[in-house]
């Protein structure tokens, strides 16, 4: 029997699980205000610049000048729960930016001054997963979205900051728990597990969010980083973000001129 099932098969529970519910709705409504209301909901596109770290084992393993374009795309309305609506190129190299991973809504390559190679579809699926399940990706896409739960799970202190405890379930029964601060309402935390298709091997995946700062009239993180199965494999801090830049289209489309490469064996 599944959560869901557990959730609803009982006569007994529909009024606590309601309650549940308010309160997490509560909750996630005082997240929204506290990250900008209509300024963060109204955002457009992104910029990202500042450093990032790769680990391996614990260990430093890269180490690069990043800039991240995020774009989102307009939702349908009414919202549809197959819907991604979100396009990122990311790019490393202080200057001249020398490479970059492009995902789009309609496929993703890898860019290098060779050409523009079709990253793997495993990867890409990961990318598409981890969006859909990053907090902020849900808070301002994903609400509204038919059959997505959100739940109250209480209230605790993690890592020395009170938070509530909210639980996002889709309808395929995808689980994101986040950690939103008790009195600002932003996230702090966020965790999920996600299994691979083929292996079945079972990866528990936490972000942290941290160094808030304002940017027109939106609070943005500053430090992110990324675990798996407990282990660091990921961090950005940020030296500059910019909001409602105007991104444009060539940002997340190929040149005519590129060269189109293999797919990696």
């Amino acid at each position: 029997m599944t959560r869901r099932s557990l959730l609803f098969g009982f006569s007994a529970l529909p009024v606590f699980a309601q309650s549940r519910q308010e309160r997490g709705k509560k909750v996630v409504e005082g997240a929204i205000a506290g990250l900008g209301g209509s300024a963060f909901m109204g955002m457009e596109d992104r910029v990202e610049a500042g450093r990032a770290y790769s680990f391996y084992r614990e260990r430093l393993s890269g180490l690069s000048h990043a800039r991240i374009y995020t774009r989102y795309l307009t939702r349908p309305e009414p919202p549809r729960a197959d819907f991604f609506g979100l396009r990122e190129r990311q790019s490393f190299g202080k200057d001249k930016e020398d490479s970059a991973s492009l995902f789009t809504e309609t496929g993703a390559w890898s860019i290098t001054y060779r050409g523009a190679r079709p990253i793997a579809p495993e990867i890409v699926e990961r990318f598409r997963d981890s969006t859909r399940r990053n907090v902020f990706y849900i808070l301002r896409q994903r609400m509204g979205e038919p059959g997505l739960l959100i739940e109250h799970e209480g209230q605790d202190i993690v890592e020395n900051q009170p938070v509530d405890i909210i639980n996002f379930t889709d309808s395929e029964n995808k689980v994101v728990r986040v950690f939103f601060h008790t009195s600002t309402g932003l996230p702090t935390r966020q965790e999920y597990v996600r299994r691979d298709e083929k292996t079945r091997d079972r990866f528990e995946e936490v972000t942290r969010f941290a160094k808030y700062r304002d940017v027109k009239g939106v609070q943005w993180p500053y430090q992110i980083q990324r675990e798996r199965n407990g282990e660091k494999i990921f961090e950005i801090f940020s030296e500059e973000v910019r909001i409602n830049v105007d991104l444009k289209d060539d940002l997340f489309t190929l040149s005519s001129k590129i060269k189109i490469l293999p797919p990696a064996r």
